[in-house]
C-alpha cells in the first residue's frame, strides 16, 4: 500500500478558517475604534442656540 498525503483537510476546515478570518476583521475594526476613541477632537467651548421664529416654517400637506 502506498502513502497518500492528503492536501485538503475538508468542509469544516474551510468553516475554521473562515470564522477565523472573521474573527481577525472583527478584532481590527475593534482595535481601530479604540484608537479613534482616544483622540481628542475639537469642539465648540459654548453650546450654540439660535432661535428660529415659528413664521419661518411652512406646512407641507
Amino acid at each position: 500500500m502506498q502513502f497518500r498525503k492528503k492536501t485538503s483537510l475538508g468542509p469544516s476546515s474551510s468553516l475554521i478558517k473562515t470564522l477565523f478570518k472573521i474573527a481577525i476583521m472583527f478584532g481590527i475594526i475593534f482595535l481601530v475604534l479604540l484608537l479613534v476613541d482616544k483622540i481628542e477632537f475639537p469642539y465648540p467651548k459654548k453650546d450654540i442656540k439660535q432661535i428660529i421664529p415659528n413664521e419661518n416654517f411652512k406646512v407641507i400637506k
